[in-house]
């Protein structure tokens, strides 16, 4: 790769100064807002790592079939990835993103009415494939959209807003599993996402 001279940093500037600059950043871009909150709200909602070994159990399948249920997601998002490098084929869009959140809403409902390890596990890799999706989509948005001083601070943005969705949304598992039992849990989810989908998609416009 061609090296490339670093940009002009802010090196005079005061830590609170880049805080406060690149979460400004991110506020007045829509497309990379846009795309961080929906990925937080839809992930917080609609994603159930924290149920698999309940589902495991409903399912008969033992710490295997749990073992099966964790991989599946990581298996269809590594596929995707090696597809993307081998021959790429994904068009960063907003319009791309909201399919592809809705897409894993879907799959996700699949593996909660799933009355077998085996289809539960393929609704499980389907959604990790589109979740895969997903990221190359976003990650690109944010590299296309952002100036090159400006790039370590979206990625903290970022970071910080996966980071929330995927411990919150553990939480957020466990608790309505309490009230709804660990399938109504999943349901309420994928309901939340194909909500924050509309509301996100008429928001961000």
């Amino acid at each position: 790769l061609r090296q490339l001279p670093p940009a002009p940093g802010q090196e005079s500037e005061a830590p609170t100064a880049r805080v406060k600059a690149g979460l400004r950043f991110v506020k007045n871009q829509p497309l990379i807002l846009g795309a961080m909150s929906l990925d937080m709200v839809a992930v917080l909602f609609g994603d159930a790592v924290a149920l698999y070994p309940i589902f495991a159990d409903l399912l008969k399948a033992g710490p295997v079939g749990f073992g099966l249920l964790r991989a599946s997601p990581a298996a269809g998002a590594a596929l995707v990835s090696a597809r993307q490098v081998a021959r790429p084929f994904i068009h960063p869009s907003w319009r791309q993103l909201k399919r592809v959140v809705a897409a894993f809403g879907v799959f996700m409902l699949g593996f909660a009415l799933a009355p077998h390890l085996w289809t539960a596990a393929l609704f499980l890799f389907l959604a990790g494939i589109v979740d895969g999706v997903s990221v190359i989509i976003r990650q690109s948005l944010y590299q296309a959209h952002t100036p090159d001083s400006l790039r370590g601070r979206v990625a903290a943005v970022s970071g910080i807003f996966i980071s929330t969705s995927n411990e919150i949304g553990a939480f957020e598992s466990g608790l309505s599993a309490k009230f709804l039992g660990p399938v109504g849990s999943v349901l309420f989810g994928v309901a939340m996402t194909f909500a924050t989908v509309a509301g996100m998609g008429w928001y961000f416009r």
